[in-house]
């Protein structure tokens, strides 16, 4: 069953062992464990709805709180400690478009905000409901998830824009095909959020982000339905999927989406070299990429996240061996661990292969097989669950994330690391903050920092907390010139820093185009930009 309060199955735990413990205490002092709020806690805090009566629409509270916030670290504090605030005053289940439209119709008429809801898995405050005369209507898309229509000539499937990851993946592979679309929220997370967000996948080399695989689709505004085509290229005008992409909901409900696909690789596996220090390690992937070599995957961790990662891997002997191993071949307390994927038949994913630790080894770097990439590729959607681990043991964790060109990619990886720890030493609390290059490409790079520190213990001091380093380490992308997100959207979390990317000129379009598409501004406000005076 799914957490109400935290990440995933609640039948799945990632235990934090002694030394992972310890650890953690040596980085930023002993964790102070809290006792959470309980459902019937949170659930009592909810007021009566303001909704019309509606057959599509149900009231009760608990419903009604479990479509009310993502995944974010300010939503888990309102719902660990019981402070919910504002929840929408009811959720909606259509199971067709007839039934989206007969629902934006009721809230048009009543004057009702409405806020598309897939997996629920945000991490940037796309589902905060903000308190206001407006009442609020959630509408829950995960019946829109069947697969309607697969093109073996022209590898496109059409799905439901509420399908979750898992099941699209099943649904393909039952006739040899993927998407290939594999976020850390892949379990929980669907197909309309994924375009609405711009989401990326892990093996995006391969397969690509969302929006190059996303072909065309179907979408229900306020004021009328946009159906986008299917086209392999078009030079005809402004591209309507672009304006669908990183919409965020703002735009209307995305109900049907078909993409590209490909067919299930003859062979994959992921590989792990360890580079003796940084320098070494970010010359090898900028290579890598450029060079333009048909792998699927390029993960880089610096040399923080590497010691972390080997840490709270467990298994102390094999770790210990790997490790002398590692020194003896040069790669010490400052190395650098790369995971890298190939996929596709065995011949062409062996000349890869072949290709790319050819390119590694001019950077001194250390192939040590893929054992250590099949674990990776076994617990790829597990290690998330270590946020609830380190709760229980009280400390949070939080990420940002971000892409530059390869010369900013090293000072934006110092600077965020930089500008978290700085932001809470004036709290006189320490910040453990490592990084990853989540995504390669031939320009630049993604670059993906996690935070770890402690839990204060009250609500108000960890929302403090939190918008001390959330707002550093924001302002020191836009310093750094990076974007405001990669990979997960821009949400309410990361809206007032928007106009430092896209300028006065780009947010007035931006707003033009939701004023068209939403003229009432129902569609969930304050998501993607700011509100000027209650309108979109």
């Amino acid at each position: 069953m799914r957490r109400w309060n935290g990440w995933g199955d609640d039948a799945i735990e990632f235990a934090l062992n002694d030394e992972a413990l310890a650890f953690l205490g040596a980085r930023v002092g002993a964790g102070r464990p809290i006792a959470d709020a309980s459902l019937a806690q949170a659930c009592a805090a909810i007021g009566p709805s303001r909704l019309a009566p509606h057959r599509l629409i149900d009231a009760s509270p608990e419903l009604r709180l479990h479509n009310a916030l993502g995944q974010s670290l300010p939503d888990w504090f309102k719902l660990r400690y019981g402070r919910v605030g504002a929840v929408p005053d009811g959720v909606a289940f259509p199971d067709s478009a007839e039934q989206v439209r007969e629902l934006l119709d009721y809230a048009a008429r009543h004057d009702v905000s409405v806020i598309p809801h897939g997996g629920g898995t945000s991490v940037a405050g796309h589902l905060s409901v903000a308190a206001g005369a407006r009442p609020v209507l959630s509408m829950n898309l995960t019946r829109l998830r069947a697969m309607t229509n697969l093109d073996t000539q022209a590898q496109l499937a059409t799905f439901g824009a509420g399908v979750f990851g898992p099941d699209l993946e099943a649904q393909l592979r039952a006739h040899g095909y993927t998407l290939g679309h594999f976020p850390q929220s892949f379990e929980y997370s669907t197909l309309g959020g994924w375009i609405v967000t711009r989401s990326s996948g892990q093996q995006s080399l391969r397969y690509g982000r969302i929006e190059q695989v996303f072909a065309g689709g179907s979408l229900e505004s306020p004021v009328g339905t946009l159906t986008i085509p299917t086209f392999p290229a078009s030079a005809a005008g402004t591209d309507l999927r672009e304006m669908v992409l990183g919409s965020e909901g703002r735009l209307g409900v995305l109900t049907e989406a078909t993409v590209r696909v490909s067919k299930l690789p003859d062979y994959e596996a992921f590989h792990a070299v360890f580079f003796p220090d940084w320098a070494a390690a970010e010359t090898a992937v900028r290579e890598l990429a450029q060079a333009k070599l048909p792998l699927s995957m390029l993960r880089l961790s610096n040399q923080l996240e590497t010691l972390t990662m080997l840490t709270l891997a467990g298994h102390k002997k094999l770790i210990g061996a790997l490790e002398s191993y590692l020194s003896w071949r040069g790669c010490k307390g400052e190395k650098c661990m790369l995971m890298l994927g190939v996929s596709g038949d065995r011949a062409t994913a062996a000349a890869t292969l072949k290709s790319a630790l050819a390119i590694t080894r001019r950077q001194r770097g250390v192939h040590v097989g893929k054992s250590m990439g099949a674990k990776w590729k076994q617990n790829r959607f597990r290690n998330v669950y270590l946020r609830n681990a380190a709760w229980e043991h009280g400390y949070v964790i939080d990420t940002v994330e971000t892409a530059v060109d390869w010369p900013r990619v090293g000072a934006m990886m110092a600077a965020l690391e930089g500008a978290a720890i700085m932001a809470l030493d004036s709290q006189h609390e320490r910040v453990h903050a490592y990084t990853h290059l989540s995504h390669l490409y031939a320009q630049g790079a993604s670059v993906y920092t996690t935070f770890v520190y402690r839990l204060a213990g009250n609500f108000e001091e960890d929302m403090a907390r939190w918008r001390l380093l959330k707002g550093a380490v924001s302002r020191a992308i836009v310093d750094n010139g990076g974007t405001i997100s990669h990979q997960h959207g821009v949400g309410s979390d990361h809206a007032p820093y928007l106009e430092a990317e896209k300028g006065a000129l780009g947010i007035g379009a931006m707003r033009a185009m939701l004023r068209h598409f939403d003229p009432q501004a129902l569609m969930n406000p304050g998501t993607l930009l700011p509100e000027e005076g209650g309108a979109a």
